[in-house]
């Protein structure tokens, strides 16, 4: 079960992703997955997301298997979770903006339109190093639907150029100055941010990872990165 000496392990350098997990206070720690996330050519954004999850897992197994050196906590870790977040328009995949100028090219597409945001999820055992995909405990695709609203040139030009969504899938941030775009979400908010918080914590529950939620104690202390 996840506690604050037995942590859930997230597969993630993402902040967001942090922030949601934390909350949650769901007591966690970090090790980011570092892996190639191009697409292929001709890959559907659903065999996309499915195929950089499992790499993902692969290569936390990998360095779980490895961490040798202390660096896990002394009681190790109860479970792993890693994720994957794309914008697809049009059925085609829109990754995170090159530059400045890649970003308003981006934007131009997506505003005055409605377009999806998909997230893939894996939970699995910290021990399935070497076992291929035998040791995952749920795996979920959550998709939510956004519109962004028709904003003009300047307004497009403008936001690219704050930088805010220069790392972001989409090249924008609907919980940052982005929002001022956002017209309407429907599904759930925290997939569009990186983490269908709904989601993973009713799969945590029943799997039996997490006792009785919400957790009542004090806010889990701060992850570590490992």
């Amino acid at each position: 079960m996840i506690c604050s000496t037995r942590p859930l392990l997230l597969g993630s350098g993402s902040p967001r992703r942090r922030d949601i997990l934390t909350s949650l206070r769901v007591p966690f720690v970090v090790l980011a997955a570092d892996i190639v996330e191009d697409v292929a050519p001709g890959e559907a954004p659903e065999a996309y997301l499915e195929r950089v999850a499992a790499a993902k897992l692969d290569a936390i197994w990998a360095r779980v298997g490895g961490a040798n050196d202390g660096s896990l906590p002394s009681g190790g870790v109860a479970a792993i979770l890693v994720a994957d977040t794309t914008v697809v328009i049009d059925g085609a995949i829109v990754g995170k903006p090159a530059d400045v100028a890649d970003a308003v090219t981006t934007l131009s597409r997506l505003v005055g339109r409605t377009h999806d945001v998909f997230t893939r999820y894996l939970i699995a055992r910290p021990e399935g190093a070497g076992a291929g995909q035998s040791g995952v405990l749920a795996g979920r695709t959550v998709q939510t639907r956004v519109t962004l609203r028709g904003a003009s040139s300047a307004e497009v030009a403008a936001y690219a150029r704050t930088g805010e969504g220069l790392d972001k899938a989409g090249a924008y941030a609907a919980q940052g100055i982005g929002s001022f775009l956002v017209e309407g979400v429907s599904g759930s908010y925290s997939n569009v941010v990186g983490l269908p918080a709904c989601e993973v914590i009713v799969d945590l529950t029943a799997l039996g990872l997490l006792g009785a939620y919400p957790i009542l104690s004090p806010a889990a202390p701060a992850a570590v990165e490992l």
